[in-house]
Parts: C-alpha cells; structure tokens; sequence
C-alpha cells in the first residue's frame, strides 16, 4: 500500500534581501539578517544552492522548517519563493516572508497574517507569482527617510549606522522568536505578543 506524499516541510521562512558582499547589512537585507540569526540560533547551516536561493533546514518544536535567502534580486524575490513552494507543497499560508518596512521605525517589528505589498517589491513579486496575498509575514522596521527629497533606493540600499546597531539587533531577536511563535503557537499568539 502507498501512502499519498504529504510537504517535506510544514514551513518555509523566506528572508528576503539582495546577494553580494555590497549589500551585506543593509536594510534592505534585514529579511537576511533574520534568517541568518534564526538559523545560528537553531543550529542551522545555510550552504545548499537550490530554486535561485541559499537553503537550509531547521526544527521547530515538532515542525521541520526549511529556510531561504533568495539569490534572485529582491524584485524577483517570488521567482524562487514560489518555485521552493511548489516543489515542497508547501501551502502559502505556511510560507513566511521577513523583510523590511521603512514606515516602522528600527528595533519594531510587525507580524501580519496576510496584506498587500505594501510598495515593497520584494513582496509584490512574491503576491504577483503565488496569486495570493494570503501569505503571513513579519516586517522589519528599517527607519523612515531622513528627508523626503532623498532617494529611497540609496536610503534602503545604505548600511544602519552605529546608532542604530541595538535597535537593529533588538528586532532581529524579537524577529526569531515571532516566527517560532508562529510556528508553534500560531500567527494569533505571535501578532498578540509582538505587534506592540
């Protein structure tokens, strides 16, 4: 008798940002950053190319989790979120994208079950080529512009001064431990405890 072939994963956590030593912590690579933290802290390792992205899986109280930074660009985010879906069967509302938000400030996070993209392209891309905006997330607060006149691609492109090195490190860790909430207690509990 066989058994019909259920998810390898009962999630996947996309981090979102964009490859090359260049953007190494930059906001608009928070997305990263928290993937790389949540995986250090669950004795994970990063290292397999597979679907545009860097994989790598962890445990999560009774749930195997499959992690990713997508290598694609964050415009083309989705091309590589959606293709890790569809060959795992992982069902979008057990896909959860962290990435930056320029409208909370730095050290905030915020967990939403589902929305629009916000005018982030990254989660656009992801909306656009799952069909769905049913997809839970967590944002990070990166810091709104220093002045409306200033280029929001050089803004988000740019490296978080020293002065902000706590706040940041503050959201990464409330960031891990939302998504493990999420996975363990459900995306009511996690919105409850940190949308603060």
């Amino acid at each position: 008798m066989f058994l019909k072939k259920g998810p390898t994963y009962d999630w996947l956590i996309a981090g979102l940002g964009n490859p090359g030593i260049q953007y190494e912590k930059t906001r608009h690579n928070a997305g990263f950053m928290c993937i790389d933290a949540f995986a250090e802290k669950n004795g994970a390792r990063i290292e397999k190319h597979k679907f545009d992205a860097i994989i790598g899986e962890a445990r999560i109280g009774d749930s195997r989790v499959l992690l990713a930074k997508p290598q694609t660009f964050m415009n083309l985010s989705g091309k590589s979120v959606t293709a890790i879906a569809k060959f795992y069967k992982i069902p979008y509302d057990k896909v959860l994208v962290i990435f930056d938000d320029i409208s909370l400030d730095v050290g905030k996070i915020r967990v939403r079950r589902s929305g629009s993209d916000g005018g982030h392209n990254g989660i656009k891309d992801i909306i656009e080529l799952s069909g769905t905006n049913n997809i839970p997330r967590i944002k990070v607060g990166v810091g709104k512009k220093p002045h409306p006149d200033y280029d929001l691609k050089d803004y988000v492109l740019g490296k978080f001064p020293e002065s902000e090195k706590e706040n940041l490190e503050n959201a990464i860790n409330k960031c891990i431990k939302a998504a493990e909430e999420i996975i363990k207690r459900g995306i009511d509990s996690a919105m409850n405890k940190y949308n603060g």
